[in-house]
């Protein structure tokens, strides 16, 4: 990362003062966007992936800046940021954005939010609300951010992941198949592998002893039970 001098007389907040989210449903779908995407890329060194981050631009100017909901840039290591400042990220503005739409969001603030990743690189902009049940995407052509009009069955480009909505039910499928989880769908799915493992256990060391008790009784009968 290149460090400026004049970072140290202009100053950056990493905090906007605004709430992650306005209510549980819009923090899930941020949380299991973030997640998902994050286990999807963490073998990857190089995939940077935050949630509600604020991004600077443009060096000089911390007026603009937007923390998308969650942020995917290629090309820049993982680990721990304050703000995401393009300049000390190689120039590099994230890839990949998502927003996830609370009651309160007004349009005028979302054409403001498009009218920003338009201007500043972003290549792919996906926006969910849950409580409209309604999904949009847009991609970047010659001619900036276009919206992907046959979204259902939309597979991103940069991501690999799948999306389906259907009625009241969005999904997100990864390329293997796999649809992201909650946590606590996760934690269930754990609760239940553990569950299935100890019960083999005890069905593999119950089969062992039924094993050794008919060789027992083999042997009884003076026959040596094969190996």
């Amino acid at each position: 990362m290149r460090h400026s001098v004049r970072d140290k007389t202009i100053e950056y907040p990493d905090s906007d003062g605004r709430p992650m989210a306005d209510n549980t449903l819009q923090f899930q779908w941020i949380v299991t966007l973030k997640e998902g995407i994050e286990v999807l890329f963490r073998d990857d060194p190089d995939v940077f992936v935050a949630g509600d981050l604020l991004w600077y631009p443009v060096e000089d100017n911390p007026d603009i800046s937007i923390a998308p909901d969650v942020l995917v840039a290629f090309g820049r290591p993982q680990g721990y940021r304050g703000s995401y400042r393009q300049w000390m990220e190689d120039g590099i503005a994230p890839q990949v954005v998502f927003e996830v739409r609370s009651p309160g969001n007004r349009e005028p603030e979302m054409n403001r939010k498009l009218r920003f990743y338009d201007d500043y690189g972003v290549e792919e902009y996906y926006l969910y609300d849950p409580h409209r049940h309604t999904f949009a995407g847009w991609r970047r052509t010659n001619a900036g951010l276009e919206q992907i009009p046959d979204i259902d069955n939309w597979v991103s480009p940069r991501l690999g992941i799948r999306f389906e909505l259907r009625g009241e039910v969005f999904t997100v499928i990864r390329s293997d198949g796999n649809r992201f989880l909650t946590f606590g769908e996760m934690d269930a799915e754990r609760t239940l592998a553990e569950q299935e493992r100890q019960q083999a256990l005890v069905q593999a060391e119950q089969a062992q002893q039924r094993a050794e008790r008919l060789a027992a009784q083999l042997r009884a009968l003076g026959i040596e039970p094969e190996v």
